[in-house]
């Protein structure tokens, strides 16, 4: 009996531990949600529109095969990065992603050239973070508010800002270690 007291103990234990841990998830989601200048709706769209163009990309077996395609919804404008053999690919990639429903926009940065290698893509990740945190830990920056994204050392800097911020967010990236080029894909706002 002490031995089934013990292990039912230990299981609530384990999961209201559990429950916690969700709840502080839950929290952290929220709060980024909540710093995002984009509707609850909006971000939820963009998501969407994210699978909808992967899965068109997968439906073409030689898009899927044959290129190292990934696309960023933002507010309903899509950034398209990646490398495809050749032009004609590149041009069937955006075209299959324009048909996509609520895509306001594409921007086409696809590189035609041979597949990054996997040491790049981790140093895409890593240049991402050092600039993520150079956001982070700059003063009165809404460091929240800027999504970045690196491919093969080129950042792309997207988000509702201000010119203010558009200008800061650029500085920040251009000055760290490693990046070869800032290109901007901002929606600007009014202060």
């Amino acid at each position: 009996m002490k031995q089934f007291s013990l292990y039912l103990l230990l299981a609530s234990c384990l999961i209201l531990n559990g429950c916690s841990g969700l709840i502080v998830a839950g929290a952290a989601g929220g709060a980024v949600a909540s710093q995002d200048r984009r509707t609850v709706p909006t971000q939820l769209e963009d998501e969407n529109i994210e699978l909808k163009a992967l899965k068109a990309l997968f439906k073409d077996d030689e898009l899927w095969n044959d290129t190292n395609i990934s696309v960023i919804s933002y507010n309903t404008i899509v950034l398209v990065i990646g490398q495809a053999p050749t032009a004609a690919l590149k041009d069937r990639a955006t075209a299959e992603i324009n048909r996509v429903a609520k895509v306001r926009k594409v921007h086409n940065q696809i590189r035609v050239a041979a597949p990054i290698s996997f040491f790049a893509r981790r140093n895409d990740e890593y240049l991402t973070t050092k600039i993520k945190s150079a956001m982070l830990f700059a003063s009165d920056f809404p460091s929240a508010k800027i999504k970045v994204v690196t491919e093969n050392g080129e950042v792309f800097l997207m988000g509702l800002v201000t010119q203010e911020e558009a200008n800061k967010a650029v500085d920040i990236a251009r000055n760290v270690d490693g990046v070869t080029k800032v290109i901007k894909v901002f929606e600007l706002i009014e202060n």
